[in-house]
């Protein structure tokens, strides 16, 4: 794996890269996450014949992390990932993108249909505009209990505690269901007992995947960063809403594989019929929807 700079869509972008030909493929990595988060798919990907390029997103790691929330919504994001593949001198590519990424991978196929040729979506399926925003969903379901995207809405909060104890949050997160952990330290549903790393027991054995130098990386990334870039992806759910009317009939037109954890809280226990009922209608080209166990 070689890194390099390049300018894309007014931004400095850290990009890490593998192959040297072939088709390219762009890893889209979601929260709080890295280029690193694709470390094994990375020499894998590069061994089967594709040039791949794995940035640090918009305020992540070494890419530009601008200060203006606005920055961050979804024709920013998916705007750098067009940019990107400008500044490899390619027309198109293939895209894969976990949690955020995935987000950012959906719509740029959406707004940028001409530049991709697949899609590989982790974790967060699309089953098209929805009628009314997203954020307006969960402050009905969730109200004054804590949810960690509501919390992610107030200004300067959640990035303040990530700040101070990146290890406690990124250990905390990166667990399989199974990992044992020690009791939460706040079991009060409410957002006014505090923050989401007291809600999140902290783990007593490091899974088999991630080792402590893993663990470090992650760590020294946001600990150079900070938590604030990512973070404010979360706080333009609304803003992302508002300006896509135009997608409101539109499909993703090209072929689309769907990939997540059985247990990920993200599908909320759908099934594969499920998922696929969802998706199908505005995903012409599903290729399947693959649950892992466990």
């Amino acid at each position: 794996v070689t890194f390099r700079f390049v300018e894309t869509n007014g931004i400095r972008m850290r990009i890490a890269e593998a192959g040297d030909e072939g088709p390219v493929v762009l890893l889209v990595h979601g929260w709080p996450e890295s280029w690193y988060s694709w470390r094994h798919q990375i020499p894998a990907l590069a061994n089967a014949g594709y040039r791949v390029v794995a940035p640090d997103m918009r305020g992540y790691g070494e890419t530009d992390a601008p200060a203006a929330v606005d920055d961050y919504d979804i024709v920013h994001l998916a705007g750098d990932m067009v940019g990107l593949l400008d500044a490899l001198g390619e027309d198109q590519a293939i895209i894969i993108g976990h949690d955020w990424g995935a987000l950012v991978a959906w719509y740029s196929v959406l707004l940028h249909p001409s530049r991709f040729s697949g899609l590989v979506a982790m974790s967060v399926p699309y089953g098209g505009r929805s009628a009314q925003s997203p954020l307006d969903g969960w402050q009905a379901q969730f109200g004054d209990n804590f949810y960690y995207i509501l919390y992610h809405q107030e200004p300067g909060v959640a990035e303040a505690e990530y700040d101070a104890d990146p290890r406690g949050l990124l250990s905390r997160l990166y667990l399989s269901p199974s990992s044992p952990r020690e009791p939460p330290q706040i079991t009060d549903p409410l957002r006014s007992a505090g923050g989401w790393i007291g809600r999140l027991g902290a783990p007593t054995e490091r899974p088999a995947w991630l080792s402590e130098v893993d663990l470090d990386y992650y760590v020294s990334q946001f600990e150079a960063t900070g938590f604030r870039g990512g973070v404010n992806y979360y706080r333009n759910f609304h803003r992302n809403w508002e300006i896509t009317p135009q997608l409101a009939d539109a499909q993703v037109m090209v072929p689309t594989r769907f990939i997540a954890g059985e247990q990920d809280v993200v599908i909320a226990g759908a099934t594969e019929a499920a998922l696929t009922a969802m998706m199908a209608p505005v995903v012409p080209d599903l290729r399947g929807v693959i649950l892992l166990p466990d």
